[in-house]
């Protein structure tokens, strides 16, 4: 079985590409991903002088975490701008918003091509309207290009009319769609912002919902919420020990060519020890990212 090297996604920090402060101060925050957002965090009369503020500081470097770029609609002018401009920024990856199919990324692959980015460099695919959702599988099967994909959760409830809960029952059909669309593909996936900064228990405990269900992160709106997120989608000290007992007692019965593995009472199979593997690869990663940023 070939080796599981993730890379940390828990927290992706959306950057406000018009914020000369903000794209300053991402260089030492402890989120995982930047988003330097050139849409919906940009002013209209602002686009242009918010790309060129997001080239430079690309330019300049000092950011520890992944750097994503998320475009304007290519539709309009602005956005393919946008994307020529992404394509030899240094990010890896753009990040493309209403994706509502296939063709949206193989035609986004195309311009970035054409731009000349490197072929590492990924688009991700933010799944924000209901048609979006609808079509989750044939986005996240659509380009080798495809990198992650991305809830908009806000446009989402809009779209829905439905309201902002606690439990976000009225999108959790969404997410839940969403979800297996990006397993099935074996991609990555975010879950969406929480709008009131205010509100810290129900922050924590959709990062606990969003978690449990599977997802990898999820987006946020301000630093002082890293912490938490980073905290909710990262294994836990009882985590990452218990797996490290499930994998040595499973590789002992298994020199005994012992089929059955029983650990503190718990049956064990080949699909715990492949979680378990799954989690200390997942925390050595983190630790490796907090040594080198260190």
């Amino acid at each position: 079985m070939a080796d599981f090297r993730p890379v940390p996604r828990r927290s992706a920090l959306y950057v406000p590409g018009s914020n000369a402060r903000a794209l300053d101060k991402a260089r030492t925050v402890d989120a995982d991903v930047l988003i330097f957002d050139l849409e919906d965090a940009v002013h209209a009369n602002a686009k242009d002088s918010a790309r060129d503020a997001v080239m430079a500081a690309l330019k300049q470097g000092g950011y520890r975490a992944e750097r994503i770029v998320r475009v304007n609609p290519l539709s309009g002018k602005v956005g393919q701008a946008d994307i020529k401009a992404a394509a030899r920024s240094g990010c890896q990856a753009v990040l493309l918003p209403k994706v509502e199919s296939a063709k949206d990324v193989r035609d986004a692959a195309l311009r970035l091509a054409a731009a000349g980015a490197p072929e590492n460099v990924q688009l991700w695919a933010m799944i924000e309207t209901p048609l979006g959702v609808l079509r989750a599988q044939e986005i996240a099967l659509s380009s080798p290009h495809l990198g992650a994909l991305v809830m908009g959760t806000s446009d989402l409830v809009k779209d829905l009319r439905a309201r902002h809960s606690e439990d976000r029952v009225a999108i959790m059909p969404s997410l839940g769609l969403c979800l297996l669309a990006a397993r099935a593909a074996a991609l990555p996936i975010l879950d969406g912002v929480h709008l009131d900064l205010n509100d810290d228990s129900g922050f924590a405990a959709t990062c606990r919902q969003g978690a449990e269900m599977g997802f990898d992160g999820r987006t946020l709106i301000h630093p002082k919420t890293i912490a938490v997120c980073n905290a909710a989608y990262g294994p836990s000290a009882a985590d990452v020990e218990w797996s490290r007992k499930v994998i040595a007692a499973y590789d002992i019965a298994s020199a005994k060519n012992e089929g059955v593995v029983v650990v503190d009472g718990k049956l064990v199979e080949q699909l715990h020890v492949e979680s378990a593997r799954n989690t200390v690869a997942l925390a050595d990663a983190i630790a490796a990212r907090a040594a080198k940023a260190a």
